[in-house]
């Protein structure tokens, strides 16, 4: 891969507006399209602030279970980068209103036949109170 094919500028509109639909998703938990915007696989990894999700089962049952309130929150220090027309990273660190406790996410993203999806995501919080 050449620096040429790094932040192609379609690649990386078509990735952040998939990322932009996934963080509205999350804010308004919307739980059918977040579903749909990560890779339906065994292979799929979500490490979140207190539980690691392994396989889209797994995944679907801890978005069915979480509570729905409290989930807005602001973005900071947004990264996306693009390699090639098929593999993304998306990199932000995240408030909440009314917590001390900043948090950041990671994502990989990669193109299917079915779209842009999340193949593996991290998420963790920050000490603080």
């Amino acid at each position: 891969m050449t620096n040429n094919e790094i932040n192609l500028p379609a690649v990386v509109a078509e990735v952040s507006a998939a990322f932009q639909r996934y963080e509205q998703a999350l804010i308004s938990n919307d739980i059918a399209v977040l579903d749909a915007l990560f890779w339906h696989d065994d292979r799929t990894v979500r490490l979140g602030a207190g539980e690691n999700l392994y396989g889209i089962e797994a995944i679907r049952a801890f978005r069915a279970a979480r509570p729905s309130v409290g989930l807005y929150r602001q973005l900071h220090n947004t990264v996306i980068t693009t390699f090639g027309s098929d593999f993304a990273v998306c990199s932000t660190e995240f408030t909440r209103p009314g917590s001390e406790r900043p948090g950041r996410q990671q994502q990989s993203w990669v193109r299917l036949p079915e779209g842009w999806r999340i193949v593996a995501a991290q998420v963790s919080l920050l000490g603080g109170q």
